[in-house]
């Protein structure tokens, strides 16, 4: 039997305010005063100067603001790489990624486009990256994505919605300050926790389930009752404790894998361009049939924190729009055979599928 062999993420800080520490991370990390470190941040810090002014530029550093209404895209990396070619003299020194489960696959995106030839739909899949990315640095700004652990850039292509998975994908060093989550709206910061306990329910509701996943995706989903059912935390407690709820749930599918929600949620980007955390609780609120459990629980944590799911967003879809979204969704095959086993294809239908996507 041959096992995984998981790369992680080598170095991470964790404290609040460790976010002032930076420049001293990254001053050892600059090849020469030519070859710039990149900025990569969600555009909603603009003019905010309590992150902003704190981002230690020196030589020709830049940042780079970037909107995150939209789903990341393939064509998106291109265009920042294209931009950072055509600007810098030499390669980069790094790529720092500060924002939240969309700047972070940008940046993973971006630091591995750098290095590798095509396009970036080209290396949408697993294992298909040849080369090592330059130097990259994920700080969230909100927790639950478990982007900045996992192997994984999601993005949107031409065709499918397929993360590019590859060892060469994990940061080289996190930074995880929870202050930098003390401006997130309430319904923001629901979704993308619920993204983390999906993870958790996924990955412990699984057949590639073992004692490494299971034992991160445990202590994720304590964390997670803790502050969405028992929710007597204080807001200080809460950032901390959802930062590494998000850590832990990452950590828990990188030796296991997602499911069915996470799966049907990508068709759901692909077609109408649903937010990665809302799908998922779009689709997760549908899935009592395969985690009748964690569905259970889902529902509780929605009344407690008075959230109000979109309905009938798959009201008006034609026949022709089901068929994009359920082969989106089909194409994750890993994630299936996570979650239903290697005969998944006998029990998940496209009829199953369309009668699932058609209650949403």
């Amino acid at each position: 039997m041959s096992h995984k062999n998981v790369p992680m993420v080598p170095r991470v800080i964790f404290g609040r305010g460790c976010f002032n520490q930076l420049s001293e991370i990254l001053s050892p990390k600059r090849l020469n005063i030519k070859a710039p470190f990149i900025f990569i941040v969600d555009d909603v810090f603009k003019g905010k100067s309590w992150l902003a002014s704190r981002i230690p530029l020196s030589y020709d550093d830049e940042i780079i603001y970037v909107s995150v209404n939209e789903e990341p895209k393939t064509e998106q990396v291109d265009e920042l790489v294209e931009h950072i070619i055509l600007t810098t003299n030499e390669r980069p020194s790094g790529i720092i990624g500060i924002g939240g489960g969309t700047i972070l696959d940008l940046a993973k995106a971006v630091s591995i486009m750098l290095t590798n030839k095509g396009d970036t739909s080209d290396y949408q899949g697993w294992d298909l990256v040849i080369n090592s990315a330059i130097y990259h640095v994920g700080i969230p700004t909100i927790s639950g994505t478990g982007a900045e652990v996992s192997r994984t850039t999601v993005l949107t292509g031409p065709k499918l919605k397929l993360g590019i998975n590859s060892d060469f994908t994990p940061f080289d060093q996190v930074v995880l300050d929870p202050e930098l989550t003390k401006n997130v709206p309430k319904t923001q910061w629901f979704y993308t926790g619920m993204d983390c306990y999906i993870h958790c329910i996924e990955s412990l509701n699984s057949t590639y389930l073992n004692t490494f996943s299971q034992s991160y995706g445990e202590k994720a989903f304590d964390l997670c009752k803790e502050i969405f059912v028992d929710n007597k935390l204080s807001i200080k407690d809460a950032q901390d404790k959802l930062m590494m709820a998000s850590w832990h749930g990452g950590m828990s599918i990188a030796y296991s894998q997602v499911g069915v929600a996470h799966a049907m949620s990508y068709g759901l980007s692909f077609l109408l361009g649903t937010k990665h955390g809302i799908g998922n609780c779009i689709v997760f609120n549908q899935l009592k049939a395969f985690y009748p459990e964690g569905v259970k629980l889902f529902k509780e944590m929605l009344d407690i924190h008075n959230i109000e799911l979109p309905k009938g967003i798959c009201a008006d879809l034609s026949d022709d729009q089901f068929d994009i979204m359920i082969t989106v969704a089909l194409s994750m095959e890993p994630l299936w055979e996570n979650a239903i086993g290697k005969d998944w294809r006998k029990s998940i239908t496209k009829q199953k599928l369309k009668d699932l996507y058609k209650k949403m």
